[in-house]
């Protein structure tokens, strides 16, 4: 892509109310060594599927480097099953130009060879991101399978061990039942050496809307964090040291304005399949751009526009139209949340997102 094609696509872009790409997510395999009760992409067994291949890959890399992304994230199922992960890696921290990479894993397959090659990738910003879903194996292996736990911990021990804790960051899913965990887990990672926690809410969809026992955290286990902030120092402390909560962002930042809450397609997302979402979290098929492993970028962004424009208006409706966000406090700030949750769930944009009772909790909560 010449850098003329790229400023047209780029003005093109701008010009429907879309956000240019800035985290391209590259699903490189849908097969995976666990069977997590909540996987979204709903993964197959390594065995049983064929990993993409690398240079299909390796084209979309350098085609959305020189459209002038920041980060390439590589991710599953489980991107170490692939046969070529690392290639794939080496040559996306190669790339000149792309401020980050990024390689979503569940840890349990992260070997000492695997670290030692991760250490010698010299690029300023490499991130291993690596799921834990509590901070000891009853809470994590509950969603991941037995002996998981100890597999992903001996993994990040790996990664700290070869000085690349600072570069760490673990992947936390909050549930009904592993969210008290937090705390917990937050100073265990930090003893290690781990450089940071994110923590995201479950997506009830995927193979997790066949597993009812799987729910959302609870509204009074929102409001027990907001004290626990408030109430200890150390905490406090530790969090602002490395960790980036829902719950807390969201009561941080309750008087802001919901008017961007959506920046479609800042986080573009290509499937196995070869399908070009516009976001990670709108895997809906009536938006995807197929054959992406067969097609110049420039081609695929000349289908995607159009078919995409559409999504700036959506959103701002979404902010004047939801029945049951025009006498809630909150509107303000939500305006009815993510419409990419709000589709997942219900398979409507124009509901409001599952986490709606969380986000009353946590805006009308008063710390005195």
């Amino acid at each position: 892509m010449d850098p003329s094609t790229r400023d047209r696509l780029l003005g093109e872009i701008k010009k429907t109310g879309l956000r240019p790409p800035r985290v391209v997510t590259l699903m490189i395999t849908n097969g995976c060594n666990l069977k997590c009760r909540h996987c979204w992409p709903e993964s197959l067994s390594h065995e049983a599927v064929l990993p993409v291949p690398v240079q299909p890959l390796k084209g979309l890399i350098m085609g959305f480097n020189r459209l002038g992304v920041e980060e390439i994230c590589l991710t599953g199922g489980e991107p170490l099953t692939h046969p070529d992960w690392l290639e794939v890696f080496r040559f996306s921290c190669g790339q000149e130009g792309l401020r980050r990479v990024r390689l979503q894993t569940n840890g349990t397959l992260l070997t000492q060879k695997d670290v030692e090659h991760l250490a010698e990738i010299h690029k300023k910003e490499l991130i291993i991101q690596v799921s834990l879903e509590g901070a000891t194996p009853k809470t994590h292996d509950r969603l991941r399978g037995k002996g998981s736990f100890e597999r992903a911990f001996r993994g990040l021990n790996r990664l700290a061990a070869a000085g690349m804790g600072g570069q760490t960051v673990v992947a936390f899913t909050e549930t009904h039942y592993n969210f008290d965990d937090l705390p917990h887990l937050l100073k265990r990672l930090d003893g290690l050496g781990i450089g940071r926690l994110v923590s995201g809410t479950l997506v009830q969809a995927g193979r997790a809307a066949r597993i009812h026992a799987l729910e959302l955290p609870t509204p009074d286990q929102y409001r027990a964090l907001l004290s626990l902030y408030h109430r200890e120092e150390a905490f406090r402390k530790r969090y602002h040291k490395m960790a980036n909560i829902a719950c807390l962002e969201w009561w941080f930042g309750k008087t802001n304005s919901a008017s961007e809450n959506c920046k479609c397609f800042e986080m573009p997302y290509v499937t196995t399949d070869g399908l070009l979402y516009p976001c990670i979290m709108i895997p809906a098929d009536h938006l995807a751009v197929k054959n992406a492993h067969e097609q110049p970028l420039e081609t695929l962004l000349k289908k995607a526009i159009p078919l995409w424009s559409g999504l700036p208006a959506l959103n701002r409706r979404r902010t004047v139209e939801l029945g049951l966000c025009q006498t809630c406090s909150c509107k303000q700030h939500c305006a009815g949340g993510c419409m990419g949750r709000a589709y997942a769930t219900t398979g409507d944009f124009m509901m409001v997102e599952d986490r709606c009772a969380l986000r009353k909790a946590v805006y009308g909560w008063d710390p005195i």
